[in-house]
């Protein structure tokens, strides 16, 4: 780690690291993980809604009395129902449409979802004009055509939202692409070969929106009716196949509800999947009538805040379990992606899929369990061969660019599907970190020579990178370089690469990037949309923070030392607390999570502290004093 003097006053660095470091802490669970808190969703509330609806209406039902065979549940239905739409009802933005969250701007795919939830339950609007200013904004975005073109080529999201209108009678179903259903029953390795119109972890959406669209507008030539009636059956055992045993597909609502909504308005409201299915997205409704995008993100979660923790030296065995995050790994071939054993996903539950970001922020934490004095010979070769095994599956999961994609290798045509920096970056950072390996498997040290020379060909003129999972809504397209460019010299700084052009280039542009109140964050919209400056943000600031603390070089301390100030006079006002929506879920979808602005916060102050030989001390006094609490 490289030594720097930082010009901040004495003690603030070092307590607004301990209070950080103190509410990160608390917000442990009694198993010794992070659970965090996703925001909520008016595209997940809107869908979920639209899918317990048409559940009601065509559900089981009693063949004498023409109910629902359990009163009760439709009782209780009906009211989870109203309080959906009441909660979709009191968050329309004053332009008339929807954002994802309640920090988002409008956009035309939640506007669409939420007026399709409100013409299937036929709920009267307690708001004036609701659907009127709705709909005129739906107008004033293109109607069908700007949906489209939001998406583009990809066909992931655009299909389903225009399904969902279709269900609910105010798109036509001529409008909703013909998505083939019957692809589903090849074997999942030919899958990246026939060119999907969806992305990897999309099937189900394929296979249940594709059935609604055939049986509601089936093709005029009869040979192609009969072949794809013929794989219907087949390709519903798949969906089955793919379901968890939470019922939640990848334990995201509005996937789920693609899928029961789909299933339940052809007639198949009694099938197990969609059982399952209903069951998932009632016990994932939240007390305010709102629905998040996700479960949680307990173990991206977990392992950001055990490795900020380790860069500021904690010893990681006495603050969170290992076995819990041992438990975590995946060890059996993955029956939605076909993934091989030896991943991690986003979450301990049933529906997360190994991906390429949670698998190296896993290898990385369990490294520093390894290094702790309190490690036992056990728990080590524990470890190791979680780390083989881990480090095996990630080897395996490289694309031919180089780059590391987040699911299944080879499919890279469609967004979320490519490679990505920040994913390559993180990979790299993992592998450096198990390096003693390199002389057991040649083809560790040939992975990440191209997996630097992936970041080198991505690298943008200006120096920056993009990437992959996280943006930022008041940039251009909705890009957020800061993450990207962060990310990646956190690589190069672990791969002790500082000095190379490419991450010289990169940190020219984070330190150009630098707003004038000292923090990171904002962009163009934010000034056209209210005529303000950049707002910086705490993400955005901490993690600029982090990236610069390691290029110890004389021209960023400056930079640096203001960066360090503003965050910790927001620590000082409790603005730490207060999240951003720079999280890209699937497809564009924005969420903010609880506790991303505190572990960065953390992540950032904790390198600072050992970046800075005079608080070297002060921080193993305060740590211990800190550990007695």
């Amino acid at each position: 780690m490289p030594s720097i003097e930082l010009e901040l006053e004495s003690d603030r660095l070092l307590a607004a690291y301990e209070k950080a470091r103190f509410q990160l802490l608390e917000e442990r669970e009694p198993a010794g993980h992070w659970v965090g808190e996703l925001s909520a969703s008016a595209l997940s509330t809107a869908t979920a809604v639209s899918a317990l609806a048409l559940v009601e209406r065509h559900g089981a039902m009693d063949a004498k009395s023409g109910r629902f065979q359990n009163e009760l549940l439709e009782s209780e239905l009906s009211e989870l129902i109203v309080r959906g739409i009441e909660w979709l009802a009191d968050h329309q933005n004053p332009d008339g449409g929807w954002g994802d969250t309640d920090k988002s701007y409008s956009n035309i795919s939640t506007t669409m979802l939420a007026v399709a939830a409100f013409h299937l339950t036929g709920v009267p609007c307690k708001h004036a004009n609701l659907l009127e200013r709705a709909e005129a904004y739906i107008a004033r975005q293109g109607g069908v055509s700007g949906l489209k073109k939001r998406y583009g080529k990809d066909k992931t999201f655009a299909v389903p939202i225009l399904a969902n209108c279709a269900m609910a009678g105010f798109v036509p179903w001529k409008s909703v692409f013909a998505l083939p259903f019957e692809l589903a029953c090849l074997p999942q390795k030919f899958y990246r070969f026939v060119r999907m119109p969806v992305v990897s972890y999309a099937i189900p959406a394929l296979v249940a929106i594709g059935q609604a669209r055939f049986f509601n507008a089936p093709p005029w030539n009869p040979v192609v009716r009969f072949l794809r009636r013929l794989c219907v059956d087949k390709s519903l055992d798949v969906l089955k196949k793919m379901q968890p045993r939470s019922g939640g597909y990848l334990e995201a609502v509005p996937l789920t509800s693609f899928v029961v909504m789909s299933l339940a308005a052809t007639g198949r409201a009694d099938h197990p999947v969609v059982r399952q299915g209903f069951d998932f997205i009632l016990s994932s409704m939240r007390e305010d009538g709102s629905w998040p995008i996700d479960t949680n993100l307990a173990t991206w979660n977990t392992t950001l805040a055990l490795n900020a923790l380790a860069g500021a030296g904690e010893d990681l065995s006495e603050v969170a379990s290992l076995d819990w995050l041992l438990g975590c790994q995946h060890r059996e071939t993955h029956p939605f992606t076909g993934a091989d054993p030896g991943g991690w996903g986003w979450s301990d539950l049933s529906g997360a899929v190994p991906d390429a970001d949670d698998t190296p922020g896993a290898l990385l934490a369990i490294a520093e369990f390894s290094r702790s004095p309190s490690c036992t010979s056990q728990d080590k070769a524990r470890i190791e061969e979680a780390a083989a095994s881990g480090i095996q599956w990630l080897l395996k999961l490289q694309n031919r660019d180089g780059g590391w994609p987040t699911f299944c290798r080879g499919w890279g045509k469609l967004p979320f599907d490519r490679s990505g920096t920040d994913l390559t970056a993180h990979v790299l950072r993992a592998l450096s970190a198990w390096s003693d390996r390199r002389t057991e498997d040649p083809s560790y040290e040939a992975a990440m020579t191209t997996g630097l020379e992936y970041l080198e060909k991505t690298q943008r003129s200006d120096g920056s990178w993009l990437p992959l999972w996280f943006g930022n809504q008041d940039n251009q397209a909705e890009e957020n370089p800061i993450y990207g460019t962060a990310k990646v010299l956190m690589a190069y700084r672990d791969l002790g690469l500082t000095e190379s052009d490419a991450a010289r280039r990169g940190c020219d542009w984070l330190l150009k990037s630098q707003n004038r109140d000292g923090g990171w964050g904002g962009g163009a919209s934010l000034e056209a949309r209210h005529g303000k400056g950049r707002v910086s943000s705490v993400e955005e600031t901490a993690l600029a923070v982090e990236a610069l603390l390691g290029v110890a070089d004389e021209r960023c301390q400056k930079t640096v030392a203001k960066g360090l100030a503003w965050l910790v006079e927001a620590v000082e006002k409790d603005r730490h607390l207060e999240s951003s929506p720079i999280g890209f879920y699937f497809a564009k979808l924005w969420y903010h999570e609880k506790l991303y602005p505190l572990t960065f916060t953390v992540s950032a102050l904790g390198r600072a502290l050992t970046c800075d030989p005079a608080r070297r001390k002060q921080t193993t006094t305060a740590r211990l004093t800190c550990h007695t609490n």
